[in-house]
């Protein structure tokens, strides 16, 4: 992979990533397409902790806060019931599934579900259960009024994005919609829940990389660029999303997901990609 690659493929990351469209589904799709080499799935948990971080100083007001609570609430009884604390609790609840699977089908996970025939039957049908959650959600709860069986339930539908395709956004948020979340507090719930998840896997892989553990084709240096352009662009995404959400609905991702996932069907099946 070339330095302009690097940097389309850090784009395309940080463009992704927080729309419920599916970052690692695109960063297989976009390559095929174009002919390049599947960039792996190192490369693309790495370039992940650029868009976490855009998250990290996006939220940074937040997330002290929630951490600075939840942290004190351990000695202090009274603080155990608040909003920041139960946050933090529930943030804490929410990545055990993904943690726990991402463990144990890691193999998997690496080799086998990177398909892109499994990419593209998930694209669309996850993409039409974005659009049913959107649709009968009631959309009336904040994220104050969240319980750990919410928590636990959202952190279950988190797993399944280690399926490229699923999307971590579009599960996380479709769960928040089911459970009668508004549009933008699921948002916001999803993407704070992505960083214990993102973070530990993203740093995970690094740490194998820069050890020699795991071989990445790309340079460091391409990787390094890719990570910084998703940073950049992520922090636009995020900004742009949470404004989009509160007075549109998520049709569109829904219709953009079911086209992408058909065209692909059409590619394969054609055998223009493989």
């Amino acid at each position: 992979m070339n330095f302009l690659q690097s940097i389309i493929l850090g784009l395309l990351q940080g463009l992704t990533e927080f729309l419920p469209i599916s970052s690692s589904g695109h960063l297989l799709i976009m390559p095929a397409i174009l002919g390049w080499d599947d960039p792996g799935a190192a490369f693309t948990a790495t370039i992940q902790l650029g868009t976490e971080a855009a998250v990290l100083i996006y939220f940074r007001k937040d997330l002290w806060r929630i951490a600075r609570t939840w942290i004190v609430s351990w000695s202090d009884r009274d603080l155990r019931r608040s909003p920041d604390a139960r946050m933090g609790w529930y943030l804490v609840i929410a990545t055990v599934p993904i943690a726990l699977l991402g463990f144990a089908f890691q193999n998997l996970i690496e080799t086998a579900a990177r398909n892109l025939w499994l990419v593209s039957g998930t694209l669309i049908v996850f993409g039409l259960v974005l659009g049913l959650a959107d649709r009968i959600g009631a959309r009336t709860r904040r994220t104050e009024e969240l319980s750990f069986r919410d928590g636990a339930l959202i952190g279950v539908a988190q797993s399944l994005a280690l399926i490229p395709g699923v999307s971590r956004s579009g599960a996380t948020i479709s769960a928040g919609l089911f459970l009668g979340l508004q549009r933008e507090a699921a948002a916001r719930f999803s993407f704070l829940l992505a960083i214990p998840a993102v973070v530990l896997s993203g740093t995970y892989e690094l740490l194998k990389i820069v050890t020699g553990k795991e071989h990445v084709a790309e340079p460091l240096l391409n990787v390094a660029v890719a990570t910084a352009v998703a940073f950049v662009v992520g922090m636009a995404v995020i900004a742009w999303f949470l404004r989009y959400l509160t007075t549109h609905s998520l049709k569109i991702f829904v219709w953009y997901r079911i086209g992408l996932g058909c065209l692909v069907l059409v590619l394969l099946s054609a055998g223009a990609i493989s």
